[in-house]
């Protein structure tokens, strides 16, 4: 069978709120694309070139950004959640919608460092109907985990109070082999005590029925993008790989391994590891620390900023002031004179000091 890319995108994002009330997660851009693009690519370069999108809030927004996927040399299709009723029922969407062959179900917000291609064909070569990719983490109560024994998985629990002895958490990519066994486990499942189709359950429908459940626990590092904390983590670890690459003008300062987008200009200072996008500008009073991520056309002017996201368009005059773990919305306007902030704020917002007023 085909393999058929299902990425899901329909959450609301809440816990990064304001950012997300106008930008949904994975269309934030870190160094220069969003992460449902960098997810797409993942995919595409993994062997899929037919997607559905399963949308919902601010679906209109993915729409506009990928649009039918050739630009990414793929086929894009568009599946409606319209309610938020859990994973396994968006992925029961998307094969009501079309989506027939090897299912690889992605979670839009989701990253793998050392990227899919390896996952989707252990799962293809060992012929499993079932195949999830696990980990450690330091807060396995906000995940699906799944107890593993003498080397098969033999139980999911979604997002347990007291983590289980001998578990993992699961992973933001699910691949199935037969989308009618899938159909076959959904029928069988009853909304959860917070009203959603678990995928933790759909996935136990396999293993109670004793077919081929397969996993690996992932070498590389994970990032789930589910708080501000969470995105700016997945900043510094993809800023961690990055090498030199200067393509627009330096007039001031860079030290280490730093990219500088075409259009850029930097007059002030700029350490590494840092990333400056297209047609941004780094006045000459600016310095840029360690782990900065600003998109492009930003203006920034004086002060100094460290482990930060600084996304399109914005606008940021800092005088003295210090601006560290912080991610500023598109097009939003920042105006301090001194002291250190930490900043969320959303898009088009005025953040403006009271030395300011």
């Amino acid at each position: 069978m085909v393999l058929v890319g299902v990425v899901l995108v329909a959450g609301e994002g809440t816990r990064l709120r304001p950012l997300t009330y106008t930008l949904p997660k994975p269309l934030i851009p870190v160094m220069g694309k969003p992460l449902i693009v960098r997810a797409i690519e993942n995919l595409r370069d993994s062997g899929i070139s037919d997607f559905h999108v399963v949308v919902g809030h601010l679906g209109f927004l993915f729409r506009q950004t990928l649009g039918d996927g050739s630009g990414l040399g793929v086929r894009v299709r568009y599946v409606e959640q319209g309610e938020r009723l859990g994973i396994a029922h968006a992925i029961h969407r998307a094969i009501e919608e079309g989506a027939n062959g090897e299912l690889v179900v992605y979670l839009g917000d989701n990253y793998f460092g050392e990227g899919v291609g390896g996952f989707v064909r252990e799962f293809r070569e060992g012929g499993y109907d079932v195949y999830i990719v696990l980990t450690k983490h330091r807060d396995s109560t906000r995940f699906g985990n799944a107890i593993v024994s003498d080397g098969r998985v033999v139980r999911l629990i979604e997002k347990p109070r007291e983590p289980p002895p001998n578990s993992y958490v699961v992973t933001g990519i699910y691949m199935f082999r037969d989308p009618d066994d899938v159909e076959r486990a959904f029928k069988t499942l009853k909304p959860s005590a917070r009203g959603e189709y678990e995928i933790t359950e759909l996935i136990q429908w396999f293993i109670d029925n004793n077919r081929r459940v397969g996993y690996t626990v992932t070498n590389g590092w994970w990032k789930d993008t589910g708080t501000p904390q969470d995105m700016l983590d997945l900043v510094y670890l993809m800023l961690d790989a990055v090498e030199t690459r200067i393509e627009g003008e330096v007039r001031g300062m860079v030290n280490g391994r730093v990219i500088i987008e075409r259009d850029a200009v930097v007059e002030g200072v700029v350490h590494g590891p840092a990333y400056v996008g297209r047609g941004s500008v780094v006045g000459k009073d600016s310095v840029i620390e360690h782990y900065v991520d600003v998109e492009a056309n930003v203006t920034i002017n004086g002060g100094t900023m460290s482990r930060s996201l600084i996304l399109n368009d914005a606008r940021l005059e800092l005088g003295r002031a210090r601006v560290v773990d912080s991610i500023i919305g598109p097009r939003s306007a920042v105006r301090l004179e001194k002291g250190r902030h930490t900043l969320i704020i959303g898009e088009g917002n005025l953040i403006m000091s009271t030395d300011w007023a």
